[in-house]
C-alpha cells in the first residue's frame, strides 16, 4: 500500500467515532425510551380500565414485564459478545422491538375481544425481548465512540454519561407528556401507533450513521474466561505454593515452560489482595509444567484473574442496590393509581392525565443533569481532585438516601389523602375523587428524578468502568437488571404484604385505596430503605477500586 493510501486510511479510522457517531446513537436510545416509557407509564392504567385486573395484580403485572424486560439484557449481553457484536445486535433487536409495536397496536384494535388479553400480552414480551438485546448493547456501543487512551475523550466520555441521561430523560418525558395524554384523551391506537412511528424513524436514522461508527465484532464469550478462573483455582484447591508466580505473564517461559501469550491488552490491571483464592488459577504445578501447551481450564494468567475479581467486587455493590429498583417500580404504579384519585383539573376544560405527572421525574434529571455537570462537578473537582468530583460510589449513595426520603414523603403524602377521604365521608366511595389537589404528588416525583439523576447515572458509569473491557456489555445489562430484579422483589414484596394483611383482616392494597392502606405499604419500603443503605454504605466502604500497573490513583479518579 503506497503512503498516500495509509495516510487515507488513518484518516478514516480518526474521522469514526467520538461525538459524532455517539449523536446518532444517542438519538436511537432517546427514542427507545420514548417507546418503553409511553408504554410502561400508563400500562396500569391499561390494565385496570380496559382489561379490568385488580390493581394489585396490575401492579404485579407491570413490575413482572418490566423486571423482564431489564433482566432479559443479561442474554443480549451474551448474544452480542459471543455471535453478533454490538451493531448487529442493536439491529436486530431494533426489527424484534417493531414487530411487538405491530402486535401491540392489533390487540387494541382490529383483535376480537376475547384474543385481544392473550395478544396483548404477548406483545409485551416480544418487546421485552427486544429490550434484552437493545438495551446492553446502546449504552456500550455509543461509549464505545470515545477513545479512553486521549485525554480529551476520556474527559468527554465521563461528560457522555450524564448527557446520555439526559437524552434518556427528554424522551422519556416527551412520551409521558404526549403519549400519555393521547391514550387518554384519544384513543390506545393513536398512542401506540405515535410510539411505532418513533422507533421505526429512529432506526432509519441509526442506520444513516453507519460510516461514522467504530465497529467491534464479536469477541467470543467473555463468561468463558470467568468460568475458566473458577475451575483453574478449583482444580488447585490444595496447593500451596504460590511464591514466584502471580507475576507470570504469558509468553514468557517459566520452569521450562512455553505459556501462549494473552491476548494484547493496553494495560494490565494491578495486583490485588481480595479474592486470593482464585490465584490459585495461576499457578504452575507439575501437570503444567510437563505439557506442551497451556490449558485454559488450568493455567489462567494474573489478569484474567484480576478481571474476575473486578467482577466479584461488583456484587454487592450490586446487591445493595436493588431496593433502589424496588422504590422506584412505584412512581408507574401505586403513584399513578394515587394520582387517579385526586383532583387533577387544570381550568374548566383540561384535566391531567394520572400518569403525566410522572413527567416531574424526567424534567427534575433534565434541570439537574445540566447543573450536576457544569456546576457541581468543577466545584467539588476543585477539592476532592476527582475528575467527576465526587466518586461514584458516593454518587449511587446520595441517590439511594433520597430515594429512602421519597418514600417517607409518599407515605406522609398518602396519609394525608386517607384523612381527606375520611373526612368527606369517601371511604367506601373509591370511585369519587377525593378533594385534595395531585400537585401534593409533586415532592415524591421531584424526589424521584433526583434519585435518578444520582443513582442511575453513578450505576451506569461504574458499570462500564469497573468491569473488564471484554465485559462491558454485561456490565450495562447488570446496571439495567437493577431495575429488573428490583420490579421483581416489589412483587414479591406486594405479594407478601398482601398475604400477611388480610391473615390479618383488612387488605392493604386493596382497590378501594380509601380503605386501602397504602401508606403502611410506603412505611414498609421506607423502613427496608434505610435497612438496605447502611448495607451498601459498608459494601462502599470496603469496595477497591480497578487500577492498573503503574497507577498510584485509582481509577475512578
Amino acid at each position: 500500500m503506497t503512503d498516500h493510501g495509509l495516510e487515507d486510511t488513518t484518516q478514516r479510522k480518526k474521522s469514526k467515532g467520538g461525538w459524532n457517531a455517539a449523536i446518532f446513537i444517542i438519538f436511537v436510545e432517546v427514542a427507545e425510551r420514548f417507546t418503553f416509557i409511553g408504554l410502561a407509564s400508563n400500562l396500569i392504567m391499561y390494565l385496570t380500565d380496559e382489561l379490568h385486573e385488580p390493581t394489585s395484580t396490575a401492579a404485579k403485572n407491570v413490575n413482572t414485564w418490566v423486571g423482564v424486560s431489564c433482566v432479559f439484557p443479561i442474554v443480549g449481553a451474551f448474544i452480542a459478545d459471543s455471535y453478533l457484536g454490538r451493531f448487529k445486535t442493536i439491529v436486530v433487536a431494533s426489527f424484534i422491538y417493531c414487530t411487538g409495536m405491530v402486535f401491540l397496536i392489533l390487540s387494541v384494535s382490529v383483535i376480537p375481544w376475547h384474543y385481544r388479553k392473550a395478544l396483548f400480552f404477548f406483545a409485551l414480551y416480544i418487546l421485552a425481548v427486544g429490550e434484552g438485546g437493545h438495551k446492553p448493547c446502546v449504552q456500550t456501543f455509543a461509549a464505545d465512540q470515545f477513545d479512553q487512551n486521549l485525554p480529551e475523550e476520556k474527559k468527554a466520555k465521563s461528560s457522555f454519561f450524564n448527557w446520555w441521561f439526559f437524552g434518556i430523560m427528554v424522551g422519556a418525558t416527551s412520551a409521558i407528556i404526549v403519549v400519555v395524554y393521547m391514550e387518554d384523551h384519544i384513543s390506545w391506537v393513536a398512542g401506540f401507533g405515535t410510539l411505532a412511528s418513533t422507533l421505526g424513524v429512529s432506526l432509519a436514522i441509526f442506520l444513516l450513521g453507519i460510516k461514522r461508527y467504530k465497529k467491534q465484532g464479536p469477541i467470543g464469550s467473555p463468561y468463558t474466561k470467568v468460568v475458566q478462573v473458577f475451575v483453574a483455582a478449583a482444580r488447585k484447591w490444595h496447593v500451596n505454593d504460590t511464591h514466584g508466580v502471580l507475576g507470570v505473564c504469558f509468553g514468557e517461559k517459566l520452569n521450562d515452560v512455553q505459556v501462549e501469550a494473552q491476548p494484547t491488552v493496553a494495560q494490565n490491571l494491578a495486583h490485588t489482595v481480595q479474592f486470593r483464592f482464585l490465584e490459585k488459577a495461576t499457578i504452575i504445578d507439575n501437570i503444567d509444567a510437563s505439557s506442551e501447551s497451556r490449558n485454559p481450564w488450568r493455567l489462567c494468567s494474573l489478569n484474567q484473574v484480576e478481571e474476575v475479581k473486578l467482577v466479584l467486587r461488583l456484587i454487592p455493590i450490586w446487591l445493595s442496590s436493588l431496593m433502589f429498583g424496588v422504590v422506584a417500580t412505584n412512581t408507574s404504579t401505586y403513584f399513578t393509581k394515587q394520582g387517579s384519585t385526586m383532583i387533577r383539573s387544570i381550568g374548566p376544560h383540561f384535566q391531567i392525565p394520572a400518569a403525566s405527572l410522572q413527567a416531574f421525574v424526567g424534567i427534575t434529571i433534565m434541570i439537574t443533569v445540566p447543573l450536576y455537570d457544569r456546576v457541581l462537578v468543577p466545584i467539588t473537582r476543585k477539592f476532592s481532585g476527582h475528575r467527576s468530583g465526587i466518586t461514584l460510589l458516593q454518587r449511587v449513595g446520595i441517590g439511594l438516601c433520597i430515594s429512602l426520603l421519597t418514600m417517607v414523603v409518599a407515605a406522609l403524602v398518602e396519609a394525608k389523602r386517607v384523612s381527606i377521604a375520611k373526612q368527606y365521608d369517601l371511604v367506601d366511595k373509591y370511585k369519587e375523587i377525593v378533594p385534595m389537589s395531585v400537585w401534593w404528588l409533586l415532592p415524591q416525583y421531584i424526589l424521584s428524578g433526583l434519585a435518578d439523576m444520582f443513582t442511575f447515572v453513578g450505576l451506569q458509569e461504574l458499570f462500564y468502568d469497573q468491569m473488564p473491557e471484554s465485559l462491558r456489555s454485561l456490565g450495562a445489562a447488570a446496571y439495567v437488571s437493577v431495575l429488573g430484579v428490583g420490579s421483581f422483589i416489589s412483587s414479591a414484596i406486594i405479594s407478601i404484604v398482601q398475604a400477611i394483611s388480610s391473615s390479618c383482616g383488612e387488605k392493604w392494597l386493596g382497590n378501594n385505596l380509601n380503605r386501602a392502606h397504602l401508606d403502611y405499604f410506603y412505611w414498609v419500603l421506607s423502613g427496608l430503605s434505610a435497612l438496605n443503605l447502611c448495607v451498601y454504605v459498608w459494601n462502599a466502604m470496603h469496595y477497591m477500586y480497578k487500577k492498573l500497573e503503574g497507577d498510584g490513583i485509582l481509577a475512578s479518579k
